[in-house]
């Protein structure tokens, strides 16, 4: 099998206004931050300073090291027009292999 356990690299959810999704997703690609983001469209429902909020965004889904993990977060914090934004890492614990290597190279 060509399957690794352990990998190293996790996956990153941001939601980030429609209107940044791709700013976002080139500046984080070109700092090689991360190997991969995905866009999709969310509505999102939360509370915020006492009231429900309503909004359409953008859930980035981004492929990196865990090594990265802490730089990518300082650098979406900068870039965020949110005061708290949404940055959530999953570990990926097992995945083919050819994937994970294909992580790795393109974020370092």
């Amino acid at each position: 099998m060509d399957i690794l356990e352990n990998s190293g690299i996790c996956v990153v959810y941001c939601t980030v206004p429609q209107e940044e999704s791709e700013k976002f997703s080139r500046e984080l690609l070109e700092r090689r931050l991360v190997a991969c983001v995905n866009i999709t469209p969310v509505r999102s429902f939360y509370r915020w300073d006492g009231h429900i909020c309503d909004d359409k965004e953008d859930l980035l889904i981004m492929k990196t090291t865990n090594l990265l993990l802490d730089s990518l977060i300082s650098t979406i914090k900068g870039m965020h027009p949110y005061d708290t934004p949404e940055v959530i890492a999953l570990p990926i614990t097992s995945g083919y292999n050819g994937y994970l290597e294909w992580v790795r190279n393109e974020t370092s």
